[in-house]
């Protein structure tokens, strides 16, 4: 390039220079030149700082926009999430998670072991069986068609009607469906000569139509508890919760894979929750999602070794022939199974059922 060309081509910073002086017309006057309607368009989209753009929109460069969604938008939307947190979340997750610390321990033994419904319903079915009442057993096919039962229950009862009532979509006295129909409320204040829990409420239809359905419920369980193994925890909710958790616990059953297990099923004729699948079935398929840890199939089990009820690597109770022998015996005096009569099933043993 010669020396008169490069006189003539004038350098970057003077094309900057020129490109500055031409945008700083723009940016500060070029609303009065392209007109109110194509400054509105452009304005608050400006990639750069320019206060005197638009100064009839109060519009100038993209920070505007932003600034004041962080404000308007974003600010006042985390602090209403704060406050879901606060006042949603937060509890939410205390109920739940002091939950999950008690059941890292006991596990499901909560079902068989504390629940004082439980209690009563096997009370009452010993009495039941203590006079000669004929006792039910379900067969396996009862036994998993009643399984989807209590997953209905804690998904319908306990999470959608009370958000539905929290929307305003059903009834506010809808909010808590399922401890107004537990048999449980009923049962336990009765124990304590509460009677307030038994009278119906008429405050409104639906707590009417609750109250009615929990003393229905109560006294069914209650009856049925004569003739039959835990009728309502078969149905619970709450075994429900325990369920979609037992493999959390430290407290857990476990069988293990032996060739003399599938001849006897004494183990499933011993659970009060009529579970085949610990006769059937070794490993975790066999702690199913019925099973309460009552130990019953551990206790009945005539071999050494094979169901056991663990807490993390401990053993807290093994099956044992020494043990089975020895219970047998000491249910029945003279050395004998008593049979009891049981509806459309084989006899059993008294000590077994």
């Amino acid at each position: 390039m010669t020396e008169s060309l490069k006189r003539h081509v004038p350098s970057l910073s003077r094309l900057r220079f020129i490109v500055q002086i031409f945008t700083l017309f723009l940016t500060v006057w070029g609303s009065t030149v392209v007109g109110y309607y194509a400054s509105e368009k452009i304005s608050t989209a400006l990639p750069a700082l320019s206060c005197a753009y638009d100064k009839s929109n109060g519009g100038y460069c993209v920070l505007i926009p932003l600034q004041h969604q962080m404000h308007h938008r974003i600010g006042e939307s985390l602090v209403k999430a704060q406050q879901i947190t606060q006042q949603v979340i937060m509890p939410t997750v205390i109920a739940l998670g002091t939950f999950l610390i008690f059941f890292a321990v006991l596990g499901k033994a909560f079902c068989g072991w504390v629940c004082p419904l439980g209690t009563i319903q096997e009370w009452i079915n010993k009495i039941g069986r203590r006079f000669g009442r004929p006792q039910h057993l379900l067969d396996s096919k009862t036994a998993k068609r009643t399984r989807p039962v209590k997953w209905l229950i804690l998904l319908g009862l306990v999470f959608l009607v009370p958000i539905l009532a929290g929307m305003g979509i059903a009834p506010h006295s809808m909010g808590n469906p399922y401890c107004d129909i537990c048999p449980s409320r009923i049962a336990t204040t009765l124990l304590t000569a509460d009677t307030e829990q038994v009278a119906l409420k008429m405050t409104d239809m639906p707590s009417m139509v609750l109250s009615a359905i929990a003393n229905v419920m109560t006294g069914f369980v209650l009856i049925a508890a004569l003739a039959m193994r835990q009728p309502f925890c078969r149905i619970c909710p709450m075994l429900a919760m325990n369920a979609t958790f037992r493999h959390l616990s430290l407290t857990r059953l476990v069988k293990i894979e032996n060739e003399k297990c599938e001849k006897c099923g004494i183990c499933t004729k011993a659970c009060p929750m009529d579970i085949p699948e610990i006769h059937h079935h070794h490993g975790l398929k066999a702690f199913n999602e019925d099973c309460t840890l009552c130990g019953r199939c551990a206790e009945f089990c005539p071999d050494d070794g094979i169901i056991k009820v663990k807490f993390g690597p401990w053993n807290l109770f093994s099956s044992s022939r020494d043990y089975y022998k020895n219970r047998v015996r000491n249910e029945s005096p003279e050395g004998t199974v008593k049979p009891l009569k049981f509806v459309r099933k084989p006899a059993v043993s008294s000590d077994v059922a």
